[in-house]
């Protein structure tokens, strides 16, 4: 059990914490391929290549979510694609129960998370979470992803969060370890952030399988 009267902050990333991360990963290594495969008239084996060897260039890096720069790079409207296939997003069994009890425990809530705000702003529209959310923080908003010790840094003075009083969930071991390094005393790795890889887990981080188990 998380010792709730020692936090007043919870920090939440959303793509496979909050969210079912099946649907990032289909979408990006599966849907996006094959329309790219269509409007450049090559086979779905040679776009998915393709576009796995250049999305693993940009990982931990703000373009990686970036979604203007996938439209730019893959002469693509990733945002529409997107949209069209948004009643695909799907939240983690035991989300809304948690940040229920999160709104009323008068904990202050703060979604911080690497994804674009255009699709921050589609998934939580689609899944009625925006209410929950006292702030929402974006590495862009930053200008550098989560990954990095100065993202924490600045989102520190930005939020105005109490490091030794926050608790942080991510299904991410390296933005986990960047923010161990700055100092966030609770932290928790959602396991099985894709529905598709249930065994996902963390060796290092306390792990997270059902938000119901943090509700006394």
């Amino acid at each position: 059990m998380v010792p709730w009267s020692e936090i007043d902050f919870a920090l939440l990333d959303m793509d496979g914490t909050l969210l079912d991360r099946y649907f990032d990963d289909y979408f990006w290594e599966e849907h996006v391929p094959k329309v790219y495969a269509t409007q450049n008239k090559i086979s779905y084996a040679k776009a998915r290549k393709k576009l796995l060897a250049m999305y693993k260039a940009e990982e931990k890096t703000l373009n990686w979510t970036d979604l203007h720069y996938w439209s730019n790079r893959l002469n693509l409207d990733i945002i529409a694609i997107k949209v069209e296939l948004k009643d695909r997003v799907r939240i983690h069994p035991g989300v809304e129960p948690f940040l229920h009890f999160l709104r009323d425990s008068n904990k202050e809530v703060i979604l911080v998370t690497n994804a674009h705000p255009r699709s921050v702003q589609i998934k939580l529209e689609q899944t009625l979470l925006l209410p929950y959310f006292h702030t929402i923080l974006c590495s862009s908003d930053i200008g550098l992803p989560k990954e990095e010790i100065g993202f924490w840094r600045e989102a520190e003075q930005v939020l105005g969060f109490d490091k030794e009083r926050s608790l942080f969930i991510d299904d991410n071991e390296d933005v986990l370890l960047a923010a161990h390094t700055f100092g966030i005393k609770h932290l928790l790795h959602k396991s099985g952030a894709s529905s598709k890889f249930l065994h996902e887990k963390s060796d290092i981080f306390p792990p997270l399988a059902h938000f119901s188990d943090l509700i006394p």
